[in-house]
């Protein structure tokens, strides 16, 4: 049963926000990103150790709190607010949360304490192309032999955090199966090369596995990948409402301050519409997010059509926030010192991380057979 937001919700994300405010405000975002850093180990092991941030969506049996994906909603969608930079999407929105779908408690009990923990970095590689679950590209394989239980080869272009991660959850191809398998990043078999993107405040890296040994995951039933790609989707919608609502702010904040014929520009009703509906858009698409979420957790079959319906609300109302954010900041929002650029670039690049908005669209008119 949905009952909607709770006193515990805004606590949680009044926690978040100030963590956030001292730890990841837009200097340290800015020092992270020009330096081509992926994370902040202090800064990490303060989230783990002080707030339990990483062991949130985690069973209480395996370390962590217990919560769901309605929590980790609130926790990514601040995260998006602030433009965190480092590895909590790969390992908490992916990672944990496709071993946590699946039917392997050995597999939990091997890794799931050190994530929730903060010990141990993840993320997960699908599909061979892109950054999606989508497993009909998967031309990676996997076969039984040598020393170890499972090999895997093949070539993940965009893996989130791939060059970071001490775990990575890999779908590989046998025969006509896909299966997941757990690769250990440290070993000879595996070699990470950064990807440029447009987003400079989050790393993606082309992961190659050369008969890297593996572990395979009892992933339990066909659909198990579909479903952690569910739960990781709701997550990130969260996560891109969270910087289309900042972006906003930024918006609202500097059209009270720039004057223009001796009056702020925000006092203009051409701007307060403009800054009006993307309010509209934005409330719509948190809404749409936690609803997702909280039918996900609810393990309700209606969980994946509104998981893509509020991936395409959410990728489309950040990308257009972000733009109305330069626009509005004139001439210095096309400048590097200002950080209207920062989400824009997010913005850009989320829009297809997971599933473009028109891939979306399609995925809940197939499921609603229409």
């Amino acid at each position: 049963m949905i009952t909607g937001w709770s006193e515990e919700h805004d606590q949680l994300r009044e926690v978040v926000r100030r963590f956030l405010l001292e730890k990841s405000n837009p200097e340290r975002v800015r020092e992270l990103a020009d330096g081509g850093a992926a994370g902040d180990p202090a800064v990490w092991r303060q989230m783990a150790e002080q707030l339990g941030l990483q062991g949130l969506a985690v069973p209480e049996q395996y370390g962590g709190t217990g919560m769901g994906p309605v929590e980790l909603g609130v926790v990514m969608e601040e995260l998006g607010r602030a433009l965190y930079v480092g590895p909590y999407f790969s390992t908490v929105a992916l990672a944990a949360q496709a071993l946590t779908a699946c039917a392997d408690t050995t597999a939990q009990a091997a890794f799931l304490p050190r994530i929730a923990d903060g010990s141990l970095t993840a993320t997960v590689a699908v599909s061979d192309t892109d950054l999606g679950f989508d497993t009909t590209d998967v031309a990676t394989t996997a076969e039984r032999g040598g020393g170890a239980e499972w090999t895997v080869s093949g070539t993940k272009r965009y893996v989130v955090d791939g060059g970071t991660a001490g775990l990575i959850l890999v779908a590989a191809r046998i025969g006509d199966e896909v299966g997941l398998f757990a690769v250990d990043a440290d070993q000879s078999g595996v070699r990470a090369t950064p990807v440029e993107t447009l987003d400079i405040t989050r790393a993606v890296a082309s992961v190659e596995f050369t008969d890297a040994a593996a572990t395979r995951i009892d992933t339990g039933d066909a659909d198990a990948i579909a479903r952690a790609g569910d739960l990781a989707t709701a997550a990130f919608a969260a996560e891109q409402i969270g910087g289309a609502s900042a972006a906003l702010d930024m918006t609202v904040e500097y059209a009270k301050i720039r004057v223009q014929f001796e009056r702020p520009i925000g006092s203009f009703q051409a701007i307060k519409h403009r800054c009006a509906d993307l309010l509209v858009q934005i409330e719509s698409g948190r809404s749409a997010a936690f609803y997702a979420a909280a039918l996900l957790a609810d393990g309700d079959p209606e969980g994946a059509i509104a998981t893509s319906a509020a991936a395409a609300w959410c990728a489309t109302a950040y990308a257009k926030s972000s733009r109305e954010n330069v626009q509005f900041h004139g001439g210095i929002g096309y400048t590097w010192e200002c950080d209207a650029h920062l989400y824009l670039r997010r913005a850009t690049v989320s829009t297809i991380v997971l599933g473009a908005p028109t891939a979306h669209r399609v995925r809940i008119a197939d499921l609603m057979e229409v």
